[in-house]
C-alpha cells in the first residue's frame, strides 16, 4: 500500500474523522494500489471484512504512517516500499539500493504505533522494468478476478501484490483450506513464478 504524496497531505488534513481515513483507503481490491473513493464505500468494505471496521481503520493508519515517515526520512525510501497491514502486521514490499534501506525501512515501520510485526520481503536491487509492472499487475488482476468468482473464498479479506511474477498474501483466511485455494488460484495463473503466504488463519488471527 503506497499513498501518493498529495494523498499524504490530505490525509493528515482530515485524519481524525473516518471520511479523512477512509478517503484515501488504498482497502479494496489489491489494497496496494491507492484509490480514492466515497467514505461511504471504503467504510462498508471494511465492516464486512474480518477485521471489521475499527481494525481496518487502525490498519489504513499504520499504513498512512509508515508512508509519512519514509517520506520524511527518505524519498527513495518512500518511492520504493509499499506495505501490506492487516492486524497491526506490517509486510514491507519493493525493491531497494542497499541493504541498509532494508534495515532503514524495517526501523521506520517498528517506529509506528500500533505495529505487532514487521516482515521484510524487500528486495535489494534495481526496481521493476515497465514491462514487469504490466505483467505483475496482470497477474494481480487475474488472481482478483479468481477469487472473487470462486464462493469458497471470502476474498475481500485478503490483500494481493506481485513483483516480478512473485505474488505476496496478506489477510485472513477462513480456515487452511480457504487459503490452500487462494494459493492454488495463483499458482495456476501464467507468469506467476512464486507464491509467499503472510495470510493467517481466521482463528489465530482472531486470538491476537
Amino acid at each position: 500500500m503506497r499513498y501518493l504524496p498529495e494523498q499524504l497531505s490530505a490525509f493528515a488534513a482530515g485524519r481524525r474523522s473516518l471520511v479523512g481515513v477512509t478517503l484515501l483507503s488504498a482497502l479494496c481490491a489489491s489494497a496496494c494500489v491507492p484509490l480514492v473513493i466515497g467514505a461511504g464505500a471504503t467504510g462498508g468494505v471494511m465492516a464486512a471484512q474480518d477485521r471489521g471496521l475499527e481494525q481496518g481503520v487502525n490498519d489504513n493508519e499504520i499504513a498512512f504512517e509508515i508512508n509519512r515517515k519514509l517520506a520524511e526520512k527518505d524519498s527513495r525510501l518512500f518511492r520504493r516500499v509499499s506495505t501490506q497491514v492487516s492486524h497491526g502486521r506490517v509486510v514491507l514490499l519493493g525493491f531497494v539500493e542497499k541493504p541498509e534501506d532494508r534495515a532503514a525501512a524495517t526501523k521506520v515501520a517498528w517506529g509506528v504505533g500500533g505495529v505487532k510485526q514487521v516482515i521484510d520481503e524487500l528486495q535489494v536491487g534495481q526496481g521493476r522494468s515497465f514491462s514487469e509492472s504490466t505483467d505483475d499487475t496482470l497477474i494481480t488482476t487475474k488472481l482478483r478476478a479468481a477469487i472473487t468468482g470462486d464462493n469458497r473464498i471470502v476474498s475481500i479479506n485478503y490483500s494481493l501484490e506481485t513483483l516480478r511474477g512473485t505474488v505476496y498474501l496478506m489477510g485472513v483466511a477462513q480456515d487452511q483450506a480457504e487459503l490452500n485455494r487462494v494459493i492454488a488460484h495463483a499458482r495456476g495463473i501464467s507468469g506467476v513464478r512464486n507464491v509467499i503466504s503472510n495470510v493467517q488463519v481466521k482463528s489465530s488471527a482472531v486470538a491476537q
